[in-house]
């Protein structure tokens, strides 16, 4: 049997946290969350998870600290940023690890397409 594929959701947004791990679960995947890089870094989904859903801007550990992070340590992961920021400059996100930058709200069907494209070689 195989296991259900691990995506967590780091975003300091409470709704989000709540919200995006029921869709996500609804489509077959297991799911974490976590309110902090910090917390996620803590973790031990830090080496489980086959996908990050990812802030851009959170308090303390930004996503694209925690992605560097994450290089650093030589954990290799697809990331999914997601954003509320579309007026402003996206910072620059590594393109070894970024899958997709989806801009809040965003929808189902651009999230499936972001999750399948971040799993596909897995």
């Amino acid at each position: 049997m195989t296991r259900r594929k691990l995506v967590s959701v780091i975003d300091d947004d409470e709704s989000v946290r709540e919200s995006l791990p029921d869709l996500l679960r609804e489509f077959g995947y297991d799911v974490e969350a976590f309110a902090s890089a910090e917390g996620f870094l803590e973790s031990a989904s830090l080496g489980l998870a086959n996908c990050l859903i990812l802030d851009v801007v959170m308090p303390g550990m930004s996503g694209p600290q925690l992605q560097q992070e994450l290089i650093r340590r030589r954990h290799e992961v697809p990331i999914i940023f997601i954003t509320a920021h579309a007026d402003k400059p996206r910072p620059h996100l590594p393109l070894t690890s970024t899958v997709s930058c989806l801009t809040k709200p965003f929808s189902e069907a651009d999230l499936l397409v972001a999750i399948h494209a971040a799993l596909k070689d897995q």
